[in-house]
């Protein structure tokens, strides 16, 4: 590509004596493009920051306002519009023209339209509008009062048309913040422009205290102007992006269209949860939400929903979504505002027109912008009011003296031969000036009455006061303030509205977890490390004695080690045998059938193959009244505070110190004042009260004390605590189950409080040398227990159901296990509140009152 081209001057010929220009291609192409970078920033897309307004919307409203059409008048055709603006003002295509006069009519698209349309100008459903030789349009109240009043009084600066036959203003006189009240959008030539609507009561606000006071802070001022208000409502989530937009220019504001569930009765068929939507984010389509929200159906991606419909009508907006009988309408409606229009980001870019440069500019720079012009506008349209008040002054002033001496201005008029030169007499007899002597040679003889003189003089006293008013106002910059202020008062009184769209203090990001139902579940840790999670619906109450379901698959490598109940939106802390926790989020453990083998934990956590995870915690929160009890392989047993473990890392955090050979085995939540109980794999038992005499607090470094002296050959196989108000409520009991599958409850008060490291009572007398106790529970009132055996099979049972005994009896068959099955583990599961959606909050309750964990391994056969 050559570096420069050679162009002919025009009208050379090849007899010319013109010459050649060289001229450096690369220059003409960067000031060619240039120009018309510009051309298109400053006359077409980016607004004035003044008033707000790109060239065609100034036009239109100049337009009508010449065609007489304000809000008193009668609706003329739109295409009679449009004519006179593409005659006169905008020649480009009449297409762009209507559509820029549709929208400043359309009340989902202003939040104050500028028009006021008669006719069909579109809808949120992406219609488009009648053409525009059915519509008929004139301007609002709004738009004649704060922007076009004081347009003849010179406030504005005008410029010859396209062909130079008319004049047209560069901006128009403004009395509102036009560009925030309506916002405005736009694409340019490397640039663009986003800016929101807001609500002109709360814009008046702010610039009344701007007025006040210039050094008003950024919080002050976001305290008056809180955030945008868009026409068709929604709800804007959290203030962060509010506060960058303000104080930056640019920033994402999160909007969220209403949602409500209701309930939904019809004859004939029960009844079915509904979301109900009522307002939609700013420029989201309607019909193309719906749309989606079909596509999401069908592609599966988008759950628990039967039908859609349309009820939109005259009095508002109303989209129907009925939800399966099994849905959880929360998950639903969390679902819809992640995977669809209903929230979406209003990405903010407030870039306009300062001086004819395009700028960013910030909430404070606007509307110190909008005073200055404003400012220039009253000082303009004063200027004007004393010119025009002295020149009818001095007029007035001719008529006095002419009628002090009537008689002789009469003489010298009939003496003179023609006009000429009777203004010149008038001119050198009585000192007058051309204005005054033409005036007075104009002047009617009804003026010369007495009643006329008489209101000549009113005139010239009643001009004088003004006078003097426009030179204070002129001199003063707190009259020019007060005047702004009056002014802008006066709008808020006739046209401020409440606020439509509702600004609430959560960020409203959601998370995973918002998507996923709390349900109750079962987590499955198996002696390979792979772990799983089933709902625990999948596991029916039975009778004692029987099989139960299999809950993994009957493989001797894949034997059961842990097994816990939990809320899927509860934080599963696993406890390892070297004394670190990892956390990890219930909804994170991949679901499987109960005949699959699960997904290995190392995929999941960065867990060792050296180390074992030995217990399972299950935690709605990190209370600060909490702590955690563990106890250890050796006996040793410790006491800490639960907020320690509020920030676990993703390698883990140390939870104990073990010394040489032992290992974490059991954690527990407990307060102050509940009780332990603490059982041997021979069938004994010890209580032993929590607090500081016995137990006390600890760091997580720290060893523990003595839980519980031993026989030989005798070791710990676990704990369960008491909690203070349990006592109080009713008598309670404890489960304790044997590896050959026996059980029984026994009364708590047959296990007296004792100090810690004694031997304990007999809990459970076995019926074979081989048996061992394996389980002891404390469950409340209508819980069940789900029995895990080693090679995965599960029975569920209410606790109700099993014999109450003494420490001394042998119990009864709880399970049926094959013969080379053992029984491995008991969990207790809450019961269902059967409340529908409010069950997971009172399951989260009664899984922290009675927490549901494991920490048992393996039972030598």
């Amino acid at each position: 590509m050559p570096e420069s081209i050679e162009f002919p001057s025009p009208g050379i010929g090849p007899n010319s004596e013109g010459r050649i220009v060289p001229t450096d291609l690369r220059s003409e192409m960067s000031r060619s493009y240039l120009e018309y970078a510009m051309s298109v920033i400053v006359g077409r897309a980016l607004p004035d920051a003044r008033d707000g307004l790109k060239p065609v919307h100034r036009r239109i409203l100049y337009a009508m306002y010449e065609l007489g059409l304000t809000a008193e008048r009668p609706f003329r055709k739109c295409a009679r519009v449009v004519g006179e603006v593409l005659g006169k003002y905008h020649p480009h295509g009449e297409g762009a023209v209507y559509d820029a006069l549709v929208r400043m009519a359309q009340n989902f698209s202003m939040r104050a339209p500028l028009i006021n349309g008669h006719g069909n100008f579109g809808s949120v459903d992406n219609d488009p509008p009648a053409a525009m030789r059915y519509t008929e349009s004139r301007l609002q109240a709004l738009t004649t009062s704060a922007l076009l009043e004081d347009i003849e009084n010179e406030t504005v600066d005008f410029l010859p048309t396209f062909d130079g036959s008319q004049q047209e203003p560069t901006v128009l006189p403004a009395r509102i913040p036009q560009l925030l009240l309506n916002g405005s959008a736009g694409i340019a030539v490397g640039m663009a422009t986003n800016i929101p609507p807001h609500n002109l009561s709360e814009l008046i606000a702010g610039l009344d205290a701007l007025i006040d006071d210039q050094q008003l802070s950024d919080q002050q001022l976001l305290q008056l102007i809180p955030g945008p208000d868009f026409p068709t409502g929604g709800q804007i989530l959290g203030r962060r992006g509010i506060k960058e937009t303000y104080r930056s220019g640019r920033g994402s504001i999160a909007v969220r269209g209403v949602a409500t569930v209701e309930t939904l009765h019809a004859k004939g068929r029960p009844d079915r949860d509904a979301v109900i939507i009522t307002e939609l984010p700013y420029q989201v389509n309607k019909a193309a939400l719906i749309e989606r929200i079909a596509e999401l159906v069908n592609e599966k991606k988008l759950e628990g929903i039967a039908d859609i419909r349309d009820e939109s009508d005259r009095d508002g907006m109303r989209v129907v979504i009925e939800l399966r009988r099994d849905a959880y309408s929360q998950v639903v409606l969390n679902n819809l505002f992640k995977l669809t229009p209903l929230q979406a980001n209003f990405s903010t870019n407030m870039v306009a027109l300062v001086k004819g440069e395009p700028r960013l500019l910030n909430l404070r720079q606007l509307l110190d912008t909008f005073l200055t012009f404003r400012v220039e506008t009253i000082e303009r349209r004063t200027r004007h009011l004393l010119r025009k008040a002295e020149e009818r002054d001095h007029v007035l002033q001719g008529f006095l003296i002419a009628l002090r001496d009537l008689d002789e201005v009469i003489r010298l008029i009939r003496a003179a031969a023609d006009t000429p030169t009777a203004r010149s007499l008038l001119e050198e007899r009585l000192g007058l000036g051309p204005q005054q002597s033409e005036a007075i040679l104009q002047m009617q003889l009804r003026r010369l009455t007495a009643l006329e003189a008489d209101k000549i003089r009113l005139e010239h006293e009643d001009l004088l006061g003004k006078i003097t008013d426009y030179r204070d106002v002129l001199a003063s910059r707190e009259r020019v303030s007060g005047i702004i202020r009056t002014e802008l008062d006066q709008l808020r009184s006739r046209f401020a509205t409440e606020r439509r769209t509702v600004i609430l203090d959560g960020e409203g990001d959601l998370e995973d977890i918002d998507l996923i139902a709390n349900e109750r579940s079962v987590v499955l840790l198996t002696s390979g490390g792979y772990l799983k999670r089933m709902p625990v619906r999948e596991f029916v109450a039975t009778n004692l004695g029987t099989r139960g379901k299999a809950g993994t698959r009957s493989e001797s490598t894949e034997q059961v080690r842990l097994f816990i109940s939990c809320n899927d939106h509860d934080t599963l802390l696993l406890f390892s045998d070297r004394g670190v926790v990892y956390a990890l989020p219930v909804y994170k453990v991949p679901i499987a059938s109960r005949t699959a083998k699960g997904s290995p934990i190392v995929q999941l956590l960065p867990v060792s193959r050296e180390e074992d995870i030995t217990s399972l915690l299950a935690l709605p929160d990190f209370s600060e009244d909490r702590y955690l009890l563990m106890l250890t392989q050796a006996g040793f047993i410790k006491r800490t505070p639960l907020s320690a473990f509020a920030n676990i890392r993703v390698n883990g955090l140390i939870a104990i110190h073990l010394e040489s050979g032992d290992a974490l085995r059991w954690v527990r939540l407990a307060r102050v004042g509940d009780s332990v109980l603490i059982g041997s794999r021979s069938g004994m038992a010890i209580h032993v009260p929590i607090h500081d005499d016995q137990l006390r607090s600890m760091g997580r470094t720290a060893r523990g004390v003595r839980a519980m002296t031993l026989r030989k050959g005798d070791r710990v196989i676990g704990m369960d605590v008491l909690a203070e108000d349990t006592e109080a409520e009713s008598a309670p009991w404890v489960l304790v189950a044997s590896a050959h599958g026996r059980g029984k409850r026994v009364a708590m008060e047959e296990f007296p409080l004792q100090r810690r490291a004694g031997m304990g009572r007999r809990a459970l007398k076995f019926r074979g040398p081989d048996d061992a106790l394996i389980s002891l529970r404390i469950p409340g009132d209508a819980e069940e227990v789900l029995l895990v055996s080693e090679q995965g099979v599960i029975v569920r049972l209410q606790t109700n159901r099993i014999s109450r005994q003494s420490r001394a009896a042998t119990g009864v068959k709880l399970q049926k296990l094959a013969a080379e099955d053992r029984l491995v583990e008991v969990v207790l599961v809450p019961p269902d509140s059967g409340n529908g959606e409010d069950e997971s909050v009172n399951q989260d309750t009664v899984a922290l009152e009675r927490p549901a964990l494991t920490a048992e391994p393996e039972v030598d056969p």
